[in-house]
């Protein structure tokens, strides 16, 4: 017998190009972007993924590329926003998987960008809504079926711009503030549940949402100034975060919140250009 004081406690992992076999996952805006990237990886490493996605082509395509990969996958057109929408996914992948473990709180934005003086109850309530509403509801949706199966892995993706000072739009920084705090405290609630929560703060990847290509097509070259790491990054390099704290090898990990931002995040990240008389954080020159 086995003990919480045992090594032999620790999870075996027998086959590392399976390390989500026979796992249910849910991934909140699978279809495209780290979303989409996470949904295809997770059905590489043998979990079926059930993707809620707000757009109908997106949703089909991503389940049409798992499927042909020899993936499993099913897609849920929802709006995660609204309680409809979250009480729609939750009835369909519990009637069909009573138990889910891995939860993916993808779905996240920017838009409507509203500066904050010019902002109001209408940008704060969309903000609210896309960034950390959400977040909060579709966890509390699928946590008791968490619990009853004995434990799961939930992923939230926020944003760096939680974890430092981001002067483009306060109320967005403090929804991914929220979600960073949110995740650390269900660590601590849950984790003798067997729920182990952990957070990914992405920077400077490039999605179909945020685009960090356009415009800067001429300035290659300071990528070597802008990251640490001197690249841009791309959702994949989110995804294979999000497989490793999905999986039982982090199983000794919960309550933290991962930067993966080429090191933007400890080499500073936000810079004012008086050449553009704005805050930057890729400064094309002094």
């Amino acid at each position: 017998m086995t003990t919480s004081q045992d090594p032999s406690n620790v999870p075996s992992i027998d086959d590392w190009s399976r390390l989500l076999d026979g796992r249910v996952a849910v991934v909140t805006g699978g279809g495209t972007g780290i979303g989409g990237a996470t949904a295809r990886l997770f059905a590489r490493h043998g979990a079926h993924v059930e993707i809620a996605e707000i757009d109908p082509a997106l949703a089909e395509a991503a389940v049409a590329d798992i499927t042909a990969a020899g993936g499993s996958a099913r897609a849920h057109v929802v709006d995660v926003r609204t309680e409809d929408g979250v009480a729609a996914l939750a009835e369909a992948v519990l009637a069909e998987h009573p138990h889910v473990q891995v939860l993916v709180n993808n779905v996240g934005d920017y838009r409507p960008l509203v500066r904050f003086r010019k902002s109001g109850p209408e940008s704060w309530d969309a903000m609210y809504r896309q960034n950390f509403w959400h977040v909060v509801a579709v966890t509390h949706a699928f946590l008791e079926s968490m619990i009853a199966g004995g434990g799961a892995s939930v992923v939230n993706v926020h944003s760096v711009e939680g974890m430092r000072g981001y002067p483009g739009d306060p109320i967005y920084g403090s929804m991914k503030a929220a979600v960073a705090k949110f995740t650390t405290d269900m660590a601590v609630s849950q984790g003798r549940n067997g729920i182990r929560f952990n957070g990914i703060g992405p920077d400077l990847t490039h999605t179909p949402q945020v685009d960090y290509l356009t415009g800067y097509e001429d300035h290659e070259h300071l990528w070597e100034s802008w990251a640490p790491v001197g690249r841009l990054g791309w959702p994949e390099d989110n995804a294979r975060v999000a497989l490793f704290l999905a999986s039982d090898l982090s199983s000794f990990v919960t309550g933290h919140n991962v930067p993966v931002d080429g090191g933007t995040l400890a080499g500073g990240g936000w810079f004012f250009s008086p050449v553009e008389g704005r805050f930057v954080n890729r400064p094309k020159g002094l």
